[in-house]
């Protein structure tokens, strides 16, 4: 068997077991051994397909020849000892994901960047439910996609397991195929995933990297530990080869709604996701970003924060009310060791109970990336329930919705091209090197209001001002005397840019922005 792939893309190789297997999901592991050019070898699982087939998902950033032999756990012909070659050539499209590779922590523990080097800033979509049949293939999800990808987004995350907000059989949460595990959770549905394989391999050859959620955290205790870790395995086998990222779990800690033993559920689910973690990073051969999705510190949500690659924080929900704990958690996690990147992955999703609309979008996107994060996730309520016209997605478990706006019309809410303008912003300039300085506007330390004034950049480079409220700009302070700079107003708005010349420092290093073109939000912007 010998093989050709371009750099970074998946090819999938079929194996035909030679007799039937009784429970081919849980009795059946079978793994590939892959040597590597420099002779270093890999093991990667494969999954089961459904019938008597499993199948091995392979890709390489490295250009080069490459061998593999299957092994099982069975006595099987058809398993075991399968060989082949695969060539590895040169990637010849313009596909971001695949001329670079997936992505990996810096040198720095504080952003992403991908295989090659090339810096990654994190902007994310929430569609947690994209892969129920609410969201629909082919046209509205690549119509989605396609959306996303023109504002400036990289990322999305995504559920391929039992959703939230409902429980494991609520009919909202099957796709075409139905269900993604049997009842009990006995079992998987391999035709569930052949659905999601269409939509997660488009969100790849769109350019977005998938941050696949395996399931909402609340239903460990009625899993098990050995399940999650068997469930882990077939979507490590099943998505590990494309440039993905894993969230063991949403809101990790958090128990089902209406629990009759919270805290006995919440400390089962510290330990268990915590030992599931684990096994995921044993089992990945690709080595994808790992981490957890939480109720507030990704690294509280675990038992060893030094099982997550970088940490996820949700902020809250609570409109102008939020954007305080925006600044403190962002702060606290930057700060906190070990030293890993920061993501606000869950923060007042636009439109939610009827509020956080764009200028809290804004207001949280520039307080997060300023204060040292790695990147912010944006959320539209609507969206990531999938919520449609003719199937609202009504109310969760506790008997509340959260608001029925179609996912078509909540696309369309102006905070998520807002956001994107400001990533657009930070990716003209080294955002990686980006830090906070207070001493740039005369203080020690930057309060942690609504409408707090943020300073940050690299000295002798570029400076950014967000001021949230711009009535009275604020003066610039500490203006290296040989530096010269250039500065303009960004508009957060809108995106256009107003000329303000070269600045002219006083003696003491201070230059006072002149009153922008209209009163609200603004990014001074100076440049070296």
């Amino acid at each position: 068997m010998n093989l050709t792939a371009q750099q970074n893309t998946v090819i999938e190789i079929p194996f035909m077991a030679a007799a039937l297997h009784e429970d081919p999901y849980n009795g059946v592991d079978v793994d590939v051994i892959a040597r590597w050019p420099d002779g270093h070898t890999v093991r990667i699982p494969a999954f089961w397909a459904g019938d008597n087939v499993w199948k091995f998902r392979f890709s390489a950033h490295t250009v080069g020849e490459y061998t593999f032999e299957s092994e099982a756990n069975v006595t099987d012909s058809g398993l075991r000892g399968v060989k082949g070659a695969i060539t590895v050539t040169p990637y010849e499209g313009g596909n971001p994901l695949l001329q670079h590779g997936r992505l990996r922590v810096a040198s720095d523990k504080r952003h992403f960047e991908h295989a090659d080097g090339i810096p990654f800033f994190w902007l994310g979509d929430t569609w947690w439910m994209g892969l129920s049949m609410r969201m629909d293939w082919p046209q509205g999800f690549r119509a989605l996609a396609l959306d996303r990808v023109q504002k400036g987004f990289n990322v999305v995350q995504i559920i391929a397991g039992p959703y939230p907000d409902m429980d494991e059989l609520d009919p909202r949460g099957r796709n075409e195929a139905g269900f993604p595990l049997t009842d009990g959770f006995a079992g998987i549905n391999p035709a569930y995933y052949d659905h999601a394989d269409l939509k997660i391999g488009h969100l790849v050859h769109a350019g977005l990297v998938p941050c696949i959620v395996g399931m909402w955290g609340y239903y460990l205790p009625r899993l098990g530990v050995d399940r999650a870790k068997r469930f882990w395995r077939y979507i490590v086998a099943r998505y590990g080869a494309y440039p993905v990222v894993w969230c063991i779990c949403g809101e990790g800690v958090m128990p089902y709604y209406l629990s009759k033993t919270p805290d006995d559920d919440r400390a089962f689910q510290k330990r268990g996701w915590s030992e599931v973690m684990a096994y995921v990073r044993e089992v990945d051969g690709y080595r994808n970003l790992i981490s957890i999705h939480p109720t507030q510190y990704g690294r509280d949500q675990v038992e060893d924060p030094a099982l997550m690659d970088f940490e996820m924080l949700q902020t809250g929900h609570g409109d102008l009310d939020s954007v305080p704990t925006v600044i403190e958690s962002v702060r606290k996690a930057v700060a906190r060791q070990p030293s890993m990147p920061v993501v606000n992955s869950e923060v007042n999703y636009e439109g939610i109970l009827g509020r956080a609309w764009q200028n809290v979008q804004r207001l949280c996107f520039y307080h997060t990336v300023m204060n040292g994060a790695a990147g912010f996730t944006y959320g539209a309520n609507g969206i990531w329930q999938a919520s449609t016209v003719e199937q609202p997605y009504g109310p969760s478990p506790h008997g509340r919705c959260w608001g029925n706006t179609p996912w078509q019309e909540a696309a369309q809410l102006p905070g998520a091209r807002q956001l994107g303008l400001g990533a657009g912003l930070l990716r003209a300039l080294p955002w990686w090197g980006l830090d906070r300085h207070p001493e740039w506007l005369g203080t020690t330390e930057e309060t942690s209001k609504p409408y707090a004034v943020v300073a940050a950049g690299i000295p002798g480079e570029f400076r950014l001002v967000y001021v949230p409220m711009c009535w009275d700009p604020p003066a610039i302070r500490e203006l290296e005397p040989k530096r010269p700079y250039r500065a303009v107003y960004f508009d957060p708005c809108s995106g256009a840019r107003t000329d303000l010349g070269e600045v002219v420092a006083d003696a003491e290093g201070t230059w006072r922005p002149p009153i922008p073109p209209e009163c609200h939000d603004w990014v001074i912007v100076l440049r070296s």
